[in-house]
C-alpha cells in the first residue's frame, strides 16, 4: 500500500542534512520538473517585492522569501520531520520507533508543491510555496505537476493507493485510473444520522490514522484488506462515494 499525504504550510526551520539533491528523491522521473520549479522559486526570491506578490505573502510573512532563496543551498531534514501543523503533530513521527519510521519511508509520500510527492524520509529544505501558485517562467503548478506525477505513480505500480491529500494537492497529480486507489474523506455523524465533512479534525484524524498504520505495519495490499485491518484496529473506515472511503470520527 502507498499512502499519499498533503504537506503543511508550517515547517520546522534548519536541518542537519546536505543541500537538496532532486535526483535522490522518491519517484526520480520527477527530477526534471523538481529542478525547474526549485530554480524558478530561487530566481523569484531575488526580487522580494515580486516574490511577496506572487506567493501572496503578508508583511509578516516576507521572511519566507529569504527561506526560498536558500532552497538549493540550505540544510535539509526528512520530509516527515520538516512539516508541522495538525496532521503532522498527530502523526508525531519523531516519537515513532525506528521500525515505524522505516515503514513510513517505504509506504508514505508527502505531496509538496516544489518537489511533487516525496518519500516521508526524503531530505528536503524549508520552503514557502502553495499548491495554487503560478511561478514566473513556469506557470501554474497544476500544469507542471499533474501529468508527470500521474505518470510517475503509474510507473511505481503500487498495488493500492490510499489518497489522503487535500483536493488541491490531489489535483497536482491524480492517481491514474489503472491503479487501485481510494480517496479518504474524514466525516462525523450529525444528530440526524447524516455525515458531514470535517476540517480541523480532518487533518488530525489523517495524522493519527497514519501513525496507527506505521505502528502496526499491516500487510495491506487492497482496499478490502485495509477495511478489515481498520475494523480490527477499532477505526471506523467504511465505503463512501464511488472511489472513496469515509474515515468516521
Amino acid at each position: 500500500m502507498l499512502i499519499l499525504l498533503p504537506p503543511s504550510e508550517t515547517k520546522r526551520p534548519g536541518g542537519a542534512g546536505a543541500p537538496l539533491d532532486a535526483t535522490s528523491l522518491a519517484l526520480p522521473a520527477l527530477s526534471g520538473p523538481r529542478t525547474r520549479v526549485a530554480e524558478a522559486l530561487v530566481a523569484l526570491s531575488a526580487d522580494p517585492d515580486a516574490a511577496a506578490r506572487v506567493l501572496k505573502l503578508s508583511d509578516r510573512q516576507r521572511g519566507e522569501v529569504a527561506v526560498n532563496a536558500e532552497l538549493l543551498s540550505g540544510p535539509t531534514m526528512p520530509a516527515v520531520d520538516r512539516y508541522t501543523g495538525v496532521l503532522f503533530d498527530a502523526l508525531d513521527a519523531g516519537s515513532l520507533p525506528a521500525a515505524a519510521r522505516r515503514w513510513l519511508g517505504a509506504h508514505v509520500l508527502i505531496h509538496s508543491a516544489p518537489f511533487g510527492p516525496v518519500a516521508a524520509l526524503d531530505p528536503i529544505p524549508a520552503y514557502r510555496l502553495a499548491a495554487g501558485a503560478s511561478l514566473p517562467g513556469v506557470g501554474p503548478l497544476r500544469r507542471v505537476w499533474a501529468e508527470p506525477v500521474s505518470d510517475a505513480l503509474a510507473g511505481a505500480a503500487p498495488r493500492f493507493v490510499l489518497d489522503m491529500r487535500s483536493e488541491a494537492y490531489a489535483a497536482l497529480g491524480p492517481v491514474p485510473r489503472g491503479v487501485a486507489s481510494a480517496y479518504v474523506r474524514v466525516v462525523t455523524p450529525g444528530p440526524d444520522g447524516a455525515v458531514r465533512a470535517l476540517n480541523h479534525f480532518n487533518k488530525h484524524a489523517k495524522g493519527a490514522f497514519t501513525r496507527a498504520l506505521a505502528l502496526a505495519r499491516p500487510r495491506v495490499g487492497t482496499r478490502d484488506a485495509l477495511l478489515r485491518w481498520a475494523d480490527e484496529a477499532d477505526w471506523t473506515l467504511r465505503p463512501g462515494a464511488p472511489g472513496e472511503l469515509d474515515l468516521v470520527v
